[in-house]
């Protein structure tokens, strides 16, 4: 969306100037809170709702591109524990994108779904979310994108001419919905967060942190290296979502750069491996916050280097 709105595509609906910010979806750690009762307290006004330090994500317009984005309490959620930095930070367009094209469609158990581009970022959410639902979902890509649909549960097929001869082998009785979110006005609604939105993320945010939805990390670069990003982005053909790093993590295995990340490498927990890491010990240091003052965490984790996570 943002490389359209440079280009001018969308001119008349966001018209650019420059210079301007950059990107929507963002995770962090809450660097200050405002003194707004709705920030100080929670709903039972019992206590501090969002404290210092706090691992959160959310939305912004146009500038979660940055070392520091300032947004109202609506607009973050709580980080589940286990879900990975890399996909908190570049969740909640694609998230809400996927829900609502799935509850137009509504299917139902024992229905068949086409979605288009189901390996993008939006239709790879949106086709886990139709099967949680029961239906038999077909899901459109390229062929390098064939195993990855099939260990979701998708049924792939390719996109292009003599689509619709394919389909009717696959499903010779026709399909009950069809989800095409493709294109710039597709994801250009989901232009600001709202209460709803929000709840919607936080669902998305769970099925994800337990497994049920996989959203898989194309690659991860390092923050100067946005340009390198987008040029990526351009080309389109990325198995996954993009994801920008202040400071990569550095998990066993993760690789940056702009080389692929399998999902099973740095986007997945194993159910027995040891305790995630306190948030702090994760990200860059929050200026101010006590952990950069150099004291020790809370407790350790023990790490092997040479323990591959991926199953």
């Amino acid at each position: 969306m943002e490389t359209s709105i440079r280009e001018g595509r969308l001119q008349s609906k966001w018209p650019a100037s420059f210079p301007a910010g950059q990107g929507s979806d963002f995770a962090g750690l809450i660097a200050g809170v405002g003194p707004h009762p709705e920030v100080a307290q929670d709903r039972a006004g019992a206590g501090p709702r969002w404290r210092v330090g706090d691992a959160v994500l959310g939305h912004t317009v146009r500038g979660a591109q940055a070392s520091f984005v300032r947004v109202p309490v609506a607009a973050i959620i709580p980080k589940p524990e286990r879900l990975s930095w890399e996909v908190a930070g570049s969740l909640y367009t694609a998230a809400v994108t996927a829900w609502h094209a799935v509850q137009a469609a509504n299917p139902q158990p024992g229905s068949t779904v086409l979605v288009h581009a189901a390996a993008g970022g939006v239709g790879g959410i949106a086709a886990q979310l139709a099967k949680l639902r029961g239906a038999t979902v077909i899901g459109t890509a390229s062929p390098e994108s064939f195993d990855h649909l099939r260990q979701l549960g998708v049924i792939p097929v390719q996109y292009g001419p003599g689509l619709e001869e394919r389909l009717a082998r696959i499903a010779p009785d026709g399909v009950d919905a069809e989800l095409d979110h493709r294109g710039d006005d597709a994801i250009a609604t989901v232009d600001s967060a709202n209460e709803d939105d929000m709840a919607v993320l936080a669902k998305v945010a769970d099925l994800v942190a337990d497994r049920q939805v996989v959203v898989p990390v194309a690659a991860i670069y390092p923050f100067d290296e946005v340009q390198d990003a987008y040029r990526e982005l351009e080309v389109g053909h990325a198995h996954g979502k993009i994801v920008l790093s202040l400071h990569p993590v550095g998990y066993p295995h993760q690789k940056v750069h702009g080389i692929d990340v399998r999902e099973s490498e740095a986007t997945r927990d194993r159910p027995d491996r040891e305790p995630a890491p306190p948030a702090h010990e994760v990200l860059p240091p929050v200026f101010g916050h006590p952990h950069h003052q150099g004291h020790p965490p809370d407790r350790s984790v023990p790490t092997d280097p040479d323990r591959d996570l991926a199953e």
